[in-house]
């Protein structure tokens, strides 16, 4: 029997090496894939569909979803991506022995003697090409259920050596799946961070998590002699917190907690026996913490304001209904897709919650999910953005098996672009949308195949740049440009040069410019004049020598 050392780093993608057993690790018999041999033939690209393009010109994210084998999509990615993705969430088959994947275009059964050896060798190819794509401190999250536990968490750690490797529980089916001797009710994720570093931030609290406390001081030096401009009073309307008194002159003596103001209360900080304490917080500082704080009415009539932490650590086990898959998951798809079919999606708040801890201060992270599903990970992101304004961008990588990608994932992400009545609370957000297919052109080194593949290369370049407006169009180059200011040039034939540089000194704008050659070269001495305007790179060299590396 053949045995893959996947320790190696240059054992080629999708390829066995001979080698002797290891003493330690992880073994399994690599089972050749077609679509990983299809590329030693074939070079994939990408082909856009317009039909399915989502616009909204005010918002400037592009999301893209990618049609087709993830196996060509994380191909082409690592020429797109390389070192761009700040989160990788993905919740690959969980190889029950059910009929619901295949291998080699073949359901796998439980009855399939290589049941594992192909679940780990489709995982570990995929995930050699994944991990290039992370950045220094970015997260790959992979969700995972018993069945193949164990056997996940040693590849990780073969793959992901320099890494920390942590594994969180979650239940997502309160009411359990039989088994013979025990009923599951949780699946479990695992978080593979940087080593030493912190990258999962504080997650946000349910309120019946929330620790709170007074914030009028007790104890040692909590009187108002302690610290004059703690003593203010707190306007209080109804429930609601609506400003802060100013500090009064010293000499100046309230004569109860709750005085009333104009169409308020002032609440003071004086303890139940009378004696003026003082706020934790000076009143220059206190508005700063005025979403932390709550008022706590008494039947003596008393009010107290307390302050809470609504964030905390992330801990390892976690339960909340709102991760019931079936509920937030299956019945959430049926309202948005309506007469869908699609089995055991996540519930939106599981991978919420998974990815918002790491990117909730990334404004402009590049989210990655290519064991995409129903989408539900760009649900997710869509909606961390709805709450803080954010520009996060997601990349969604799913086949169409069963119409997955055409019937379900596209349009459950069109339908939370577009608003559910139902669900208004985590739909309705205008962003763009981008929708591309895998393709090939023949990987034969001729010259023919060089100049076939720049031709089609539009889509891979202008998704590398993330510009995407076509403002000039010419039959031997294109100018587009990106929301953020960015321009990007392709120069499909010398023909073209003269043209791109004229568009170049007329936007008289920094430009990304790609440039057909059949060498390395760029003809910089064509681009002397305006070469502080202009970063040349050679196509298709850039692109063979990510394929080649990872395809070697």
């Amino acid at each position: 029997m053949e045995i893959e050392d996947i320790n190696q780093d240059n054992v080629p993608i999708g390829e066995t090496r001979k080698i002797r057993p290891k003493r330690y690790g992880l073994l399994w018999e690599d089972k050749p894939e077609l679509v990983a041999k299809l590329c030693k033939e074939k070079l994939p690209i990408l082909v856009e569909d317009k039909t399915k393009e989502v616009i909204h010109p005010k918002d400037p994210v592009v999301n893209v979803i990618i049609e087709g084998d993830n196996y060509h999509s994380l191909s082409v990615l690592n020429y797109t991506h390389k070192g761009m993705i700040d989160v990788i969430y993905i919740d690959p088959p969980f190889n029950t022995g059910a009929k619901n994947w295949k291998y080699n275009n073949d359901y796998v059964d439980k009855e399939d003697a290589f049941r594992h050896s192909k679940w780990l060798s489709m995982m570990e190819k995929r995930l050699r090409l994944a991990k290039p794509l992370l950045k220094e401190d970015g997260v790959l999250i992979c969700a995972i259920d018993e069945n193949e536990l164990w056997h996940l968490g040693s590849l990780l750690e073969e793959l992901f050596f320099e890494r920390e490797i942590h594994l969180i529980t979650i239940v997502h089916n309160p009411r359990g799946i039989q088994g013979k001797n025990f009923s599951y009710v949780n699946e479990f994720a695992f978080f593979v961070i940087p080593r030493g570093e912190r990258v999962i931030g504080p997650r946000k609290l349910e309120d019946e998590e929330i620790y709170w406390s007074n914030l009028r001081n007790w104890g040692g030096e909590s009187d108002r002699t302690d610290a004059k401009n703690c003593f203010y009073p707190i306007m209080v309307k109804e429930s609601e917190i609506i400003g802060f008194g100013d500090v009064p002159d010293e000499n100046f003596h309230p004569r109860s907690q709750v005085e009333n103001g104009n169409g308020y209360k002032l609440v003071w900080p004086i303890d139940v026996n009378g004696n003026e304490k003082k706020w934790r917080y000076a009143r220059q500082s206190v508005e700063s913490i005025l979403n932390l704080l709550r008022v706590k009415k008494s039947n003596n009539g008393r009010i107290e304001i307390e302050i809470g932490k609504p964030y905390g650590t992330v801990k390892t086990v976690w339960q909340n209904p709102k991760y019931d898959a079936a509920e937030y998951g299956t019945k959430l798809v049926h309202e948005l897709v309506p007469n869908s079919n699609f089995d055991f999606p996540k519930s939106v708040y599981n991978v919420y919650d998974c990815i918002a801890p790491i990117i909730s201060e990334r404004k402009e992270a590049i989210v990655l999910d290519f064991f995409a599903g129903s989408g539900t990970t760009g649900h997710a992101t869509i909606m961390l953005n709805k709450e803080d304004n954010g520009s996060r961008k997601f990349i969604l990588c799913t086949n169409n098996e069963n119409g997955i990608a055409e019937e379900i994932c596209y349009p459950r992400i069109k339908a939370v672009i577009d608003g559910n009545e139902k669900y208004k609370e985590i739909t309705e957000y205008a962003t763009n949308l981008k929708y591309f297919k895998t393709d090939f052109v023949d990987s034969a080194p001729t010259d023919l195949n060089k100049k076939v593949l720049v031709d089609r290369s539009t889509e891979m370049l202008c998704l590398k740049e993330y510009c995407f407006n076509l403002i000039r169009n010419d039959a031997n180059f294109r100018v587009f440009s990106g929301a953020t200011g960015k321009y990007l040039g392709i120069i499909y034939d010398d023909a073209g040069i003269e043209g791109l540089k004229s568009e170049v000194r007329r936007i008289n704008r920094k430009f990304s410019v790609y440039i057909f050659s059949l060498d390395e070269g760029v003809k910089e001495d064509e681009f002397e004049e305006i070469a502080e305007l202009v970063d040349l790179k050679p196509i298709p060299a850039s692109i063979l020598n990510v394929y080649r590396r990872i395809y070697r």
